[in-house]
Parts: C-alpha cells; sequence; structure tokens
C-alpha cells in the first residue's frame, strides 16, 4: 500500500533518500517524457502527497534527479583521480570500458534526456548545465599535460575529447553498434598517443 507518512522508525530524511532513489530508478527505465506526479507515485508504490511533503512539486522531484546525477559525475571525477594511470590514453580506454557497460545504457538515456530538457530552458534540468562540461575538463586537461601537451592545447584536446565520448555514447544508444563505436574510440586514443609524443605541435 503506498505510505501515508515519513517512516516512523527512520528520520525523514532517510525516507526522503529511498523515495528519491526509486524515482531515479524508475525513470532510468521509462525516461521522463510527460510524467506526472502523481504517476511517478503510483509507479513507484507511494502517493503523491508523499512525494509533494519531501519534494515540493514535480519541478522539485526532478532537480533532486539531477542533484544526484550531478554526485555521481562528481563520484567519477573522483575514481578517475583515484586510480593511477600511465598516460592519458590509457585513462580513456578504462573509462571507455566502463561507460559502455550495456547495463549504464538506462543511465545514460536519462542523463542525455534531462541534458536535452536543460538546452530546451526547462527550469528543473539547468542545474545539470553548471559543470556538465567545465567539471570534466579540468582532470582531463591535467592528465594531457601531464602527457607534454602545453595547457592550451591540453584543455582544447580535452574539450573535444570529452565531445567525442558523448558522441560516441549517443551513436551507441541510437544504433547499438559496439564494435563501430569501440573502433571509432580506438581510434581517437591512438591520436591521443602520436599527439602526446609528438608535444604540442600545430599542423602544418
Amino acid at each position: 500500500m503506498p505510505s501515508q507518512g515519513p517512516p516512523s522508525d527512520s528520520p525523514p530524511d532517510s525516507a526522503r533518500q529511498r523515495l528519491l532513489g526509486d524515482v531515479i530508478a524508475h525513470l532510468t527505465a521509462h525516461g521522463i517524457g510527460d510524467v506526472s506526479l502523481r504517476q511517478l507515485a503510483t509507479a513507484i508504490g507511494t502517493s503523491h502527497r508523499m512525494l509533494i511533503y519531501h519534494f515540493g512539486s514535480r519541478d522539485g522531484l526532478l532537480v533532486e534527479v539531477v542533484r544526484a546525477m550531478e554526485e555521481q559525475q562528481r563520484a567519477a571525477f573522483a575514481e578517475m583521480r583515484r586510480v593511477p594511470a600511465t598516460s592519458a590514453a590509457e585513462l580513456g580506454r578504462r573509462m571507455w570500458r566502463q561507460l559502455r557497460q550495456p547495463e549504464l545504457a538506462p543511465f545514460e538515456r536519462l542523463f542525455f534526456e534531462i541534458y536535452t530538457q536543460a538546452l530546451q530552458g526547462r527550469a528543473y534540468a539547468q542545474p545539470l548545465l553548471d559543470g556538465v562540461v567545465d567539471d570534466w575538463l579540468g582532470p582531463m586537461t591535467d592528465f594531457l599535460t601531464r602527457d607534454g601537451l602545453e595547457p592550451t592545447a591540453a584543455r582544447a584536446q580535452a574539450r573535444l575529447s570529452l565531445a567525442a565520448t558523448r558522441g560516441l555514447l549517443l551513436d551507441l544508444l541510437a544504433t547499438g553498434d559496439q564494435e563501430g563505436v569501440d573502433e571509432a574510440m580506438e581510434h581517437m586514443l591512438t591520436l591521443f598517443t602520436h599527439l602526446t609524443r609528438s608535444g604540442d605541435r600545430e599542423p602544418r
């Protein structure tokens, strides 16, 4: 039966986090679209009043979904920095092996859906745009600089690599061509290796 209030044996924040986790799991599986607060409540086995109590409104709930995704991104940054890599190319291969896993596809579809809605001006999705590029550029630039590129060239290469990686993820979601996107990623990483070995040489 739907819950009528916060569980008496756990703090409200705990109940709130459980509800948020259930909502994220549902949206990951089914997307956002025009789903209403009532529909979300029914889908996760609670009442819309409980969702209003904890999140205020549909947009308030979706803001928390976006924030949770931001936290996952920050965790990815932390993991990237924690595990040593001998080169930017090695790090890129490691991250791509993780991103390409089929079990991540629903989450990635949700990420791109919210990204698109942010670009369309949906208020709830706007927080995703804060740092969705710049937060990745710092760590990636550091690795490329360590590999021998000048800082300006390293930052430009980091931006290009981020855009290419997201583009290949979209390609994979759209086509399912795992072999094709893997080959494209490996081609880019091979270019990485040649670029960093030659330092910051401008094309002639």
